[in-house]
Order: structure tokens, then sequence, then C-alpha cells
């Protein structure tokens, strides 16, 4: 077996690699087993590094060293490989796939339960090509995430003051948009303002859409907000961000299934994990089993108690 770390040397707007390798090293010094620290140079340099792994490789285990984004990349190499597990061992800033696991999230932060744990396969999203473990939206809250990068780096603004002013940025340019959306026999046609895909539960560094949401059970939960104001949306964030959408049932439409197609007018934005992609169309599948991913020992999520 080989333990891969992959580095992301930009996540959390400081590199880390010097302390990841001084861990590895530590963990290791008492194991058996073949390691190596990989830093990342490029955007999905990991995924094409993992695939090359896995092609001479009998087993690969993955450790995504950094946030959402380098766990994406990880995924979108690891995912439909039998050899290969993967999991995220947090240093980057935005850490969502992690919190779906509640006060057990601090085990994918322990090295060596990563390296005593077993291996589970958990379903994935695929958007247009794109892998995604946990959620995939379309909206004002995908248009938010995505610009916030413009601001966040501003002097004297800082990542949540970025948030901020990509919210008034993008409220101001309109809250919704043409799109026709088609999830089962649901059919939606019209001005919408989100639309949203769980198989995790948390996004947006703090959005709790979904808590009900399992990586594992074959469904993705989806939410389908249409075109509103901004006081309607002022009024109704609150319950959408908590969890709490059966309390708005005129506002956020809640829908299981394992697949959704979206037709818009114009090119728009997809959050992926976090990352952006750009269509005119999005198809959306639940692809169930399509990745191994390491428990971390002492792990109890996925026990049939813990349901």
């Amino acid at each position: 077996m080989k333990h891969l770390f992959i580095v992301n040397p930009t996540a959390g707007g400081k590199d880390k690699s010097i302390a990841v390798s001084r861990a590895v090293r530590a963990a290791f010094e008492n194991r058996d087993g073949e390691y190596e620290v990989y830093i990342t140079k490029a955007p999905m340099d990991a995924a094409d590094k993992i695939r090359a792994e896995a092609a001479v490789c009998e087993h690969l285990r993955v450790y995504a060293c950094g946030g959402d984004g380098t766990f994406n990349e990880c995924v979108c190499g690891a995912a439909e490989l039998p050899n290969v597990a993967a999991a995220p061992f947090p240093t980057g800033t935005g850490n969502d796939f992690c919190r779906m696991f509640g006060e057990e999230k601090d085990l994918f932060c322990d090295l060596g339960a990563l390296l005593d744990g077993s291996e589970r396969p958990i379903d994935l999203i695929n958007c247009n090509g794109r892998w995604c473990a946990n959620i995939c939206s379309v909206g004002i809250d995908a248009r938010i995430g995505t610009d916030v990068h413009q601001y966040s780096n501003l002097p004297l603004i800082g990542g949540a003051g970025g948030y901020v002013i990509s919210t008034v940025v993008n409220v101001f340019r309109g809250i919704s948009r043409n799109m026709r959306v088609q999830i089962g026999d649901y059919v939606s046609d019209g001005p919408h303002t989100l639309v949203c895909a769980c198989n995790g539960r948390f996004y947006g560094g703090g959005f709790h859409p979904s808590p009900d949401a399992r990586p594992d059970d074959g469904l993705l939960d989806f939410f389908v907000v249409p075109g509103i104001g901004i006081l309607t949306l002022a009024m109704n964030i609150g319950s959408y961000a908590s969890g709490k959408y059966a309390k708005r049932p005129k506002v956020i439409t809640h829908l299981r299934g394992d697949s959704l197609h979206i037709d818009f007018e114009e090119e728009n934005v997809v959050n992926v994990d976090g990352e952006a992609l750009y269509a005119r169309s999005v198809d959306m599948r639940l692809v169930p089993g399509a990745l191994r991913l390491i428990v971390p020992a002492g792990m109890r999520f996925f026990d049939d108690a813990a349901r």
C-alpha cells in the first residue's frame, strides 16, 4: 500500500507543506508502508498525480492536505478507481465536507486515526463531468461564492468583508435568473433564486440546508427557490441556511432523487464543492459508491446506531 499526501501550498493562505511533511515523517517513524508528500503545482494537478500513481499501485490511499478545493481535486482523481481511497486531512480554511460528521469531524485532523482507518464506499455527484463529494448549486449563492475572491484579498477587507461586498454586488445585479429545472417528474420554468443538490450537509462556510443528507444513501436532497425579491430572500434565507426548509414550503421546495437537469438562457456559474464551472446547461447525477472514503478509526457516523 502507498500513502499519498497531496498538499495544496496555497490552501488557507499559508504554505503548510513543511508542517505536513514533518507530521507525515513523524507518523511513519513506527509504521510500515511507502509514502509520498506531493505538493501541487497547478489546478487539477492533484487529479493527474492520483491517476498516474493508481496505474502503478496495487492499493493507493490519498490524503487531501488543504481545504474543500483540494479534497475535490483528489476526489476527481480517485473517483471510480477501485484501488484508490481518499480522505480530507484539513489544513485549509474551508472544510465543509468534514463538518457533516458533527463532533467526529476533527478525526479527519488526526493523522494516526486516518492511517488506522477503514474504507467505505460513498456516493458522488457527477456534474457536467466534474466530480463532487458534497454540494452543487446554481443561483445567487454560487455567484456570491465565486465573486468573493475578487474582494476578500483587498486591503482592509478580509474574508468576511469579501462575502459582504460580494453579496451586495450580486444582489444589486439581480437575485434571480431564468432557468428550466427538471428533477424527476418535477419541472419548474422561469426565474429562480437558487437550486441546490446535496450529497453532504454544509457549504459556503456555514449554510446547512440539508441536516439529514448522507453520502451513502443513494439519494440527493434538492432545494429549489423560485425567483423572489430581496425582502422575501431576507425573510427566508435564515430558514434555508439552518435546514428549516419545512417551515417555508411556499418558498423552498425540497425534493429527493438521483438526477437533475437545468437549462439557462445564458451561461451561468455552477458551484461544485466550492469550485466554479460555467455552463448554459447542467446535468447532475448521483453515482452510488463512486469513491472509497478513508473513515478515521473511531468514527461511528456510518454505524447503524449513529443513523
